[in-house]
């Protein structure tokens, strides 16, 4: 259907270029079948189905974007719960060296009362021995020997119940001081870990927006691609009634057993996968009429770049090669109807004025067909000699 172009597909379906048929013949075909029942006109589909796939294609561009941004909003979900994790481990840790040093004060703050008490004993016994005069303690000792141990022994108890007391004291607000700066990192830390998990469940809720937003559009695109098949099976059933009496045959790409003598590569390549001798897309109409063209032995120009099969018939009349309204066996048909257009090659006339044509990718798959019995209806024939 088309040159070496841009490489956008035709939109059409398989029978629209042959739906395109001009009213008059519309109206002769369903004044037969139906007795002048309304005109079809079956092309209003392709507008509606490519406004739709248009409709689509931007819903499916945002859904892509939606796509971009949730991904991004997982990453984010992702890396605050590592930090959240990790301040818990600290928190955790904190908690756990809390409780440790609790334990240690009050096993200190027990040992400290210990203490009291056996200083307390002490005193009181140093108390009662105070009672008795020096003159006493020596009378009651053995020699002055005795007397001094006795006086060391109460000075030595002293000194090590009151160092002990404070070392114990002294620890016991090393610990503390220790308990509370802990405590001020794991106050902190809780302050941080709840902005971050403030931050995460925001992310959340607008990841859950997004994914909402995702399924809706999802929808969008189901209950579009829904209504396009419909109309695609609406068109479907219109166009086939255009055919009348017209037998459709399809072959395969390079099928010979249909006629198809399309040569190698050009019919075993991928579609638009190469240009031709006269600079067109293989496996498409223009490209396949071309070719059966030249391979009558008569004068194809190179109209590779310059339009469509809807303009073909200009560029032949530009080049002045005759065209007509009037079918001959070797003419190429031209559909003008359509955004592309779609050429054929005439194979034969019939004596009831159809005609039996062949033609490349008429189901916009690249494929080889036949129909035959078709009506003229507004095709244009270029008589290339």
């Amino acid at each position: 259907m088309r040159m070496a172009m841009p490489k956008q597909k035709p939109k059409t379906t398989v029978f629209s270029y042959i739906a395109r048929l001009p009213l008059l013949l519309l109206a002769v075909v369903f004044i037969l079948a139906n007795g002048g029942a309304q005109l079809v006109q079956a092309d209003r589909f392709d507008e509606k189905i490519n406004a739709i796939n248009q409709e689509t294609a931007v819903k499916a561009a945002k859904n892509a974007q939606l796509g971009a941004e949730a991904s991004s909003l997982s990453n984010k979900i992702n890396k605050l719960q590592v930090e959240i994790n990790a301040l818990r481990d600290q928190i955790n840790q904190y908690i756990h060296d809390i409780k440790k040093l609790r334990v240690q004060i009050k096993e200190q703050e027990e040992e400290l009362e210990r203490q009291k008490d056996i200083l307390g004993q002490n005193i009181r016994a140093m108390y009662l021995e105070g009672d008795i005069s020096t003159l006493e303690i020596l009378a009651s000792s053995h020699d002055l020997s005795e007397y001094v141990d006795k006086e060391q022994y109460r000075n030595s108890v002293q000194d090590k119940i009151t160092t002990t007391m404070d070392k114990i004291i002294e620890l016991k607000h090393q610990l503390k001081a220790k308990a509370d700066e802990i405590k001020d990192k794991l106050d902190d830390k809780q302050v941080v870990e709840e902005r971050l998990a403030s931050q995460q469940a925001e992310n959340n809720q607008l990841l859950h927006l997004n994914k909402n937003q995702q399924a809706n559009i999802n929808a969008q695109i189901m209950e579009n691609n829904a209504e396009v098949a419909q109309l695609r099976s609406q068109q479907a059933a219109e166009n086939a009634a255009l055919f009348g009496g017209s037998n459709v045959v399809l072959g395969k790409a390079c099928d010979t057993s249909n006629g198809d003598t399309y040569p190698r590569p050009w019919c075993s390549a991928a579609q638009d996968s190469m240009v031709d001798s006269w600079g067109m897309y293989n496996r498409e109409c223009v490209s396949y009429t071309a070719w059966k063209v030249a391979s009558t032995g008569r004068h194809m120009p190179y109209w590779g770049g310059r339009g469509n099969a809807n303009e073909w018939d200009d560029n032949a009349r530009a080049a002045g090669i005759p065209v007509g309204g009037t079918p001959r066996a070797g003419d190429v048909a031209i559909s003008n109807n359509g955004y592309y257009g779609h050429a054929m090659y005439v194979e034969s006339v019939n004596s009831n004025g159809t005609i039996n044509i062949s033609q490349y990718n008429s189901q916009l798959t690249g494929r080889f067909s036949r129909v035959y019995n078709m009506n003229k209806g507004s095709l244009v024939f270029i008589h290339f000699r």
